[in-house]
């Protein structure tokens, strides 16, 4: 029988190609959150709030220095780059690498700037002046009001080479390397605590790619000479990285653990997602991947310590992670590569991410969002100036806000499966508890409808408005861009009973609550 109606499924389509605002509204769906401030994860370190860069495309040259600049200070920093860096609250920067120092000799970037060498840059296929070294390095470091975090060359370097640049950075004793120093200018040493043994040391692709065994036996001779000069510095060992089809991630960590349980603080991993097949649901489900290998890497880790004083404790270290698909291919080679463009979906992963550190805040201490400028990051510049990509904005709030105490919610949320994942919430939570401050962080991952959520307050009792923070778009692919700001954070106020709050969080978005409890 011929109809002029249209069928079920064309009109699936029509519907779903319809703006959101534009369509019958269902009735918000609904979920619980309730909030016991006596319920401790652990206490969430500030180095979660890392972040990283690298002698690669354009995140130190042409990004956070830039001689030559009028934008740039007299050292060579630009400005604006700088005060964007401080306003996200970094708290622990690594640098050089990433590939970078797998095959970078230090001693190349000290002494006056005019007579350092130029050598090739063989992990990213430039020739490097060496005139961001160590010194400049720790310049930023002062500036930035962060701590610093070096990675050793354990690639093609020495067990020698890492221990001189401990020496180096961290002895007050009167020997080559501090007479060096001092005559570059450094009297008094930097007392740099964190040190990495090597970066990504499990991958193919790294220069001096070892088996986990040689790795483990290398960087335990490393690890001992590093200490044996400066007792106070904690060493970050290189776990997984490499989660290819052929790849034992955990058989990896089980192995380096093995070898440096009794020499390091922290096991690195690193993780990049993207969304290449364009999935919304599948591609927000991403942290619960990201928590599936918290809880496997912890495992390991306890298991590795069995038998071990109480007192000896390895966390894990986050030191590289990030959204990042597009910018990937053959062409990873020049200064103008790795130029990620993110949307909203990325921004709402990134909070998604940051989630997942504070519920896991009693093994995950450090984190190190990968990069800070142009290459995979929040910030973005031109010669002109720069602008904030939609993932700046969440790890902005998060930073500033969520500290103190991580709390074990009961949420009580709808549910969807995804491709990988069965029972992905659609409300994705966190909360910090800090001197009577609570902070609740909030992803809406459902992509059309809003979700009606009632919180309640177990112990205590919400006190005072609460303030609304909002990071949303016209749609889940809206940019950023120079002079365009679609994703930013929108501020509000909503008054709250004693021991209830009602809120509905919007689709799409990320939110974040901020209330006294008494």
């Amino acid at each position: 029988m011929k109809t002029d109606l249209l069928s079920r499924r064309g009109f699936s389509k029509a519907l779903a190609a319809a703006p959101w605002i534009l369509r019958a509204q269902p009735a918000p769906t609904r979920a619980r959150v309730k909030i016991d401030t006596e319920r401790v994860i652990g206490e969430i370190d500030p180095k979660i709030y890392g972040n990283f860069i690298e002698h690669l495309g354009r995140c130190i040259e042409g990004g956070i220095f830039d001689e030559g600049s009028p934008l740039s200070d007299p050292e060579g920093f630009r400005r604006d780059v700088l005060d964007a860096a401080r306003k996200l609250n970094v708290t622990l920067l690594r640098w050089p690498g990433g590939n970078f120092s797998s095959n970078y000799n230090w001693p190349d970037g000290i002494g006056p700037r005019d007579q350092r060498p130029r050598r090739l840059e063989m992990a990213w296929g430039t020739v490097e002046d060496n005139r961001f070294g160590t010194y400049e390095f720790m310049q930023y470091i002062e500036k930035l009001g962060a701590e610093p975090y070096i990675c050793t060359n354990l690639g093609v370097g020495s067990w020698q080479q890492a221990q001189q640049w401990v020496e180096y950075c961290n002895s007050h004793e009167d020997t080559a390397m501090t007479r060096l120093r001092k005559q570059n200018g450094r009297a008094q040493p930097w007392k740099v605590t964190y040190w990495g043994l090597g970066n990504e040391m499990d991958g193919p692709w790294q220069m001096g790619h070892r088996s986990a065994d040689d790795y483990g036996k290398f960087a335990l001779e490393a690890a001992k000479l590093m200490k044996w000069t400066d007792p106070s510095i904690k060493l970050i060992a290189a776990g997984s990285s490499n989660y290819g089809p052929n790849a034992d991630w955990t058989g990896w960590n089980r192995t380096v653990l093995e070898h440096l349980k009794h020499h390091v603080d922290y096991l690195s991993l690193h993780l990049y997602v993207g969304n290449r097949n364009n999935d919304f649901g599948e591609f927000l489900a991403s942290s619960v991947e990201l928590a599936a290998r918290i809880k496997t890497a912890a495992g390991i880790i306890d298991a590795a310590l069995s038998g071990e004083p109480a007192s000896r404790r390895i966390y894990i270290a986050w030191d590289e992670w990030n959204v990042w698909y597009r910018a990937r291919g053959d062409s990873q080679r020049g200064r103008r590569i790795l130029e990620e463009h993110y949307n909203l979906e990325d921004a709402l992963v990134v909070a998604t991410f940051l989630n997942s550190f504070i519920n896991h805040a009693h093994i995950v201490k450090m984190a190190n969002m990968a990069q800070l400028v142009n290459v995979i990051a929040p910030i973005f510049t031109n010669d002109q100036g720069l602008y904030l990509q939609t993932i700046y904005h969440p790890l902005q709030l998060f930073s500033a806000n969520s500290k103190g105490k991580a709390l074990d919610l009961f949420v009580d949320s709808p549910r969807y499966k995804s491709t990988r994942f069965d029972g992905v919430r659609y409300l994705d939570v966190s909360a910090a508890y800090n001197n009577g401050s609570l902070v609740m962080n909030v992803v809406n991952r459902h992509r059309d409808q809003a979700i009606e959520t009632q919180i309640e307050a177990e112990d205590k009792s919400f006190s005072g408005d609460v303030a609304i923070s909002e990071v949303n778009g016209p749609d889940i692919k809206a940019e950023n861009d120079f002079g365009k700001t679609t994703v930013k954070t929108t501020e509000r106020s909503l008054a709250a009973e004693p021991k209830l709050l009602r809120h509905t969080f919007p689709p799409h978005s990320y939110t974040m609550l901020k209330v006294k409890m008494a």
